[in-house]
């Protein structure tokens, strides 16, 4: 069920490096270098695959940027913060 923008501002206080907008949620994230940026990348596949959960996400020499949000619901749902919460854990 997609989530109102009030409800995804209140969540997103636990989440300070992600933001609302769009009708997704964003981040960027800056590694020392490329092969960290793709390490964590690809650590961060592995949770996408389990959670069958597929964010909008591009690489740029050592910075990641990443856009979430539910298609199948047009906005953004309880799975992208699940899929926030396993990246931030990365």
């Amino acid at each position: 069920m997609k989530l109102d923008e009030s409800t995804i501002e209140k969540r997103l206080l636990r989440f300070p490096d992600w933001e609302f907008h769009n009708s997704a949620i964003h981040a960027e994230f800056e590694f020392d270098n490329f092969k960290d940026c793709f390490s964590a990348m690809s650590r961060i596949a592995f949770e996408c695959e389990a959670l069958n959960h597929h964010p909008d996400w591009s690489n740029v020499y050592n910075v990641l940027r990443i856009s979430l949000s539910t298609h199948d619901e047009g906005g953004v749902t309880q799975k992208d913060f699940d899929l926030v919460a396993a990246i931030e854990a990365i």
